[in-house]
């Protein structure tokens, strides 16, 4: 004759109609008395036997009723709907994306306490396999958050993924700059084009690209005053960008840039262009001008975004006899490391200039760039080696 359980150790019995076995333990009682009932089944009385375990020890660490069917397409869903709150919508937006084509179609059907770390192992290393080591730190953040999110709400005991190493993804584009005789080239070709002075801007005193988006002609000075003690330069104040909240990249970002005369210069013609156009839209009463004090502006007063300046920029680096799909506008922030680094110019003065808060992330993102550094150590071995040699 079978043991009777004891009051609180659940009870296993066998369903004629599911032709399983069924494992149920209470959890607790409704306010009309009624008895609640956690429920779990298997085809073996074993594998039944193990699930009635796994319900009393989710039972004793007070975790939901239902978090044993919870999983990782709802953790991930959970934490994109509520857990971004605040963050600008196209990073939303591309968070999603990410998890609708690499996350949810090959983890999101797995109940997350089954999710192991050998898994998410085995899952990283193939999608790295076919997209960069960026989106490979990308795709493992959004599912550690997921779960981190869900393990903060008890639907999980622990989060696996935390555990996993990110692999290497495939090389992304690397990162180039123009020559001298290129800069000067693009430069040419963007005369009288729109996007002139974004162009000298990017290229003679490095501004990122999202900072001259939003740039307004208040923290722009074309005069200086050079009589003040001490004097005035001619500068740019960079104070925004188009992030969530305005926000620069980093709290060093925010920097005043004096400007070489070649950027007043354009500016100064950018500016006449732009007076221009706002006369003709008050002409046209059927295309108002939308003032919004912007130096870069579209047609119609507003701010450019990323499109309208790549267009722009793929127009002009066409004209200068360069292959458009190979060049990006950031690239002229890179190329402006380039030249003040084939200038000697040292590489402290160029992360204060690129609003870096040290040299470390100017050499490591600008790494290609930086070529006097390199050479120098080259250099000076060679002469204290080859003077060794020579005194042989």
């Amino acid at each position: 004759m079978t043991k009777r359980r004891s009051r609180g150790e659940g009870g296993l019995r066998w369903s004629e109609k599911r032709q399983r076995w069924i494992a149920e333990v209470t959890t607790g009682y409704s306010p009309s008395g009624r008895r609640l009932v956690k429920s779990a089944s298997a085809v073996t009385k074993t594998a039944a036997k193990e699930k009635l375990k796994e319900l009393i020890r989710d039972l004793d660490d007070g975790l939901p009723s239902g978090a044993a069917n919870y999983r990782v397409g709802e953790a991930v869903e959970n934490w994109l709907t509520y857990g971004l709150s605040g963050r600008d919508p196209e990073t939303v937006k591309n968070y999603r994306n990410l998890a609708n084509v690499h996350i949810i179609p090959n983890l999101g059907k797995r109940k997350l306490r089954e999710l192991s770390a050998g898994e998410v192992d085995e899952w990283l290393t193939d999608v790295a396999t076919r997209v960069s080591t960026r989106t490979v730190r990308l795709l493992h953040s959004i599912l550690n958050r997921s779960v981190k999110r869900a393990e903060a709400r008890d639907k999980v005991k622990r989060n696996v993924v935390a555990l996993c190493e990110i692999p290497i993804g495939l090389e992304g584009r690397p990162s180039k700059s123009l020559t001298l005789e290129q800069a000067e080239a693009v430069l040419k070709a963007a005369e009288g084009s729109p996007l002139h002075a974004y162009i000298v801007l990017s290229l003679l005193i490095g501004a990122r690209t999202e900072e001259l988006r939003p740039l307004t002609w208040d923290h722009v000075d074309l005069a200086g005053n050079a009589a003040a003690t001490p004097a005035v330069l001619r500068s740019i104040s960079v104070y925004r960008s188009v992030r969530a909240g305005g926000d620069t990249k980093t709290r060093t970002s925010r920097r005043g840039l004096a400007m070489p005369m070649r950027c007043v210069v354009a500016l100064r013609l950018h500016r006449i262009r732009q007076s221009a156009v706002k006369k003709r839209h008050r002409r046209d009463k059927g295309k108002p001008w939308q003032e919004n004090g912007l130096v870069f502006a579209s047609e119609a007063g507003t701010e450019l975004d990323a499109h309208n300046v790549r267009r722009m920029f793929r127009k002009v680096v066409k004209a200068a006899g360069l292959e458009p799909e190979e060049w990006t506008p950031r690239e002229m922030r890179h190329s402006f490391v380039s030249l003040l680094s084939d200038a000697k110019v040292p590489i402290e003065d160029i992360a204060r200039l690129c609003g870096h808060s040290g040299t470390a992330v100017t050499e490591r993102v600008y790494r290609h760039q930086i070529r006097p550094v390199m050479v120098e150590a080259a250099t000076a071995m060679d002469e204290i080696v080859g003077r060794r040699l020579r005194g042989r």
